[in-house]
C-alpha cells in the first residue's frame, strides 16, 4: 500500500513537471534544427544537451524529495486537531502564500464559531441545570402532599410525578452526555441495591397498574458510576412499564455478570430491533405512542458505552422484551 502511494505521488509529480520537461525538449529540438540548417556538427549540440538533461534529472530527483517531504508535512495537517492549530509550512510560492492566507481566515472563522457554540452550549447547560433544580421544588411539594394519602388517585398522581422527575433527569442527562469524562466517578458497586432503588421509584406505578415485579438478586458487583448506571436502570424499567399492559417485569441474572430486565409487553418488531438505539428512532410501537421520543434507549446506549457495559435487546411481538446488561464487557478499576 505504501509503495503504491509512493508510485502515485511520483507519477503526480512528473505530471506536474510535464510542461518544464516538454519545454526543455523543445529547446533542444530548436538547437538541433538550427545546427543542422547551418551544417554544423550535431555532436556540438548533442553533448551539451545530454549534460543539461543529466543535470536536470539530478535537480528533478532532489526537487521530488523536497516536494515529498512537504507533502508529508501537509498530510499531517489533515488531522482535525492539527488542521485547527498546527503552524503551516513556510510558503515557497505566491500561490502557496495566497492559499495559506485563505486557510488562516478559515481557521479564525472556525475558532470564532466554536467559541460561540461552546458559550451557547454552556449557557444552555447552566439554564437547564437551574431549571431542573427549580422545578424539583414544586415536585417535592406535590410529593409531600400526596404522601399523606393512600388512594388510587394519589397513587396514580405519584406515578405521574415520578415520570415528570424522570423526564427532568433525561433533559440533564442528554445535555451532559457529551461533556468531558470528569462527571464520571468509577467505584466498585453492588448492582442489586441500585436495582432495588430503581424499582422503588416506580413502585406506585406497579401498584396502580397492578403489574407484578419479580426481582431475583444477582450478586453482581461492578466498577461503574452509580448515578449514570442508575439512570440506565430506571430508563429500562420505565420502558418496560410503558409498553406492558398486563403481567409484569422480571429482573434476574441468567449467568455471571449478566443482568436482564424482561417484561411481558407488546414487544418490538423484528425490523425495528437493529435501530432501537438510534437517536430519535421510535419504530412501529413508538409511533403508536404519542409520548415516545426515541431518546431513552439512545441515551442508555451512549451511557453504557461510556461505562464499559454491554447493552442488548431481545424481543418478540406480543410476548415481551428483554434488555440485557453485560458487566463483563470491559475490565475497569475503581478510583
Amino acid at each position: 500500500m505504501k509503495n503504491e502511494a509512493k508510485e502515485n505521488l511520483f507519477l503526480r509529480y512528473l505530471a506536474e513537471r510535464r510542461d518544464a520537461s516538454l519545454t526543455f525538449l523543445a529547446f533542444a529540438a530548436v538547437f538541433a534544427v538550427s545546427f543542422f540548417l547551418y551544417r554544423l556538427p550535431l555532436a556540438a549540440v548533442l553533448y551539451p544537451t545530454l549534460l543539461c538533461a543529466a543535470a536536470g534529472i539530478v535537480l528533478l530527483v532532489l526537487d521530488f524529495f523536497r516536494v515529498r517531504a512537504r507533502h508529508r508535512r501537509a498530510t499531517l495537517l489533515t488531522e482535525p486537531e492539527r488542521a485547527r492549530h498546527a503552524p503551516l509550512p513556510t510558503p515557497e510560492t505566491l500561490g502557496e502564500a495566497d492559499m495559506q492566507a485563505v486557510v488562516a481566515a478559515l481557521r479564525a472563522s472556525a475558532a470564532a464559531f466554536e467559541d460561540a457554540a461552546a458559550k451557547r452550549y454552556a449557557d444552555t447547560i447552566d439554564y437547564y441545570t437551574v431549571w431542573a433544580h427549580q422545578i424539583k421544588t414544586p415536585i417535592s411539594s406535590m410529593r409531600l402532599t400526596l404522601g399523606g394519602e393512600d388512594t388510587p388517585l394519589a397513587r396514580q398522581l405519584s406515578a405521574e410525578l415520578s415520570r415528570i422527575e424522570q423526564y427532568v433527569d433525561m433533559v440533564l442527562t442528554y445535555l451532559r452526555l457529551d461533556m468531558n469524562a470528569g462527571d464520571y466517578v468509577f467505584r466498585t458497586y453492588a448492582v442489586d441495591p441500585l436495582v432495588r432503588a430503581a424499582v422503588k421509584r416506580f413502585s406506585a406505578e406497579f401498584i396502580g397498574r397492578r403489574l407484578r415485579v419479580e426481582f431475583m438478586p444477582s450478586g453482581i458487583s461492578a466498577v461503574t458510576d452509580e448515578k449514570w448506571l442508575s439512570f440506565v436502570l430506571e430508563q429500562l424499567l420505565s420502558n418496560a412499564l410503558k409498553y406492558t399492559r398486563e403481567g409484569g417485569v422480571r429482573i434476574f441474572s441468567p449467568s455471571e455478570k449478566l443482568l436482564c430486565i424482561a417484561d411481558t409487553g407488546i414487544g418490538i418488531e423484528k425490523e425495528d430491533l437493529p435501530r432501537v438505539f438510534e437517536k430519535g428512532y421510535t419504530g412501529i410501537g413508538g409511533r403508536g405512542d404519542a409520548h415516545s421520543s426515541g431518546i431513552g434507549l439512545y441515551l442508555c446506549r451512549r451511557i453504557c458505552e461510556n461505562l464499559g457495559v454491554g447493552l442488548s435487546l431481545d424481543s418478540t411481538v406480543g410476548v415481551g422484551t428483554t434488555a440485557t446488561l453485560d458487566f463483563s464487557q470491559y475490565a475497569r478499576r475503581g478510583e
